[in-house]
């Protein structure tokens, strides 16, 4: 059995490139649509990517949220190839961030509790001093505990 073995292993038939699954994503992406046509129309550019589960399309909001094993460069490309300008959602939810009036993070074209996902928006300690002025002050109610 050792030889005939030997020999099945020089001719295995085996496929020399293996595939990785994607992972499951959900890619949001805003749109300008104006009418039910062009609703139609990214909504059928998103659905003929592959891997794609199902699409969800709000005009109102000006987002289509993919669902599936997807790229989310491809369909980003597969809607901007219906001649509609698209780009990744760049909203946030109001409530998630420190300071939605930050330069640049307040947006009045943005839906109605989204603002936009920027750095300036989000907690930052900026200054190193600022937290070890706190460590010994008054207001702090541990600091006795650290003394």
């Amino acid at each position: 059995m050792g030889y005939l073995d030997h020999i099945s292993d020089l001719f295995s038939v085996s496929s020399p490139k293996k595939h990785k699954r994607k992972t499951m994503q959900i890619v949001e992406i805003k749109v300008k649509m104006d009418c039910d046509g062009c609703v139609r129309k990214v909504k059928s550019a998103a659905s003929s990517s592959k891997g794609v589960k199902s699409v969800e399309v709000d005009q109102s909001k000006s987002r289509v949220t993919v669902k599936g094993y997807v790229d989310p460069k491809k369909v980003l490309k597969k809607i901007q190839e219906t001649g509609k300008k698209a780009e990744m959602w760049p909203y946030v939810p109001y409530n998630l961030v420190h300071y939605p009036y930050a330069p640049q993070a307040y947006d009045k074209k943005a839906p109605k509790g989204y603002v936009k996902n920027v750095p300036q928006a989000y907690e930052t300690s900026n200054n190193p001093n600022e937290e070890y002025t706190t460590l010994f002050s008054d207001e702090n109610p541990n600091a006795c505990s650290i003394m």
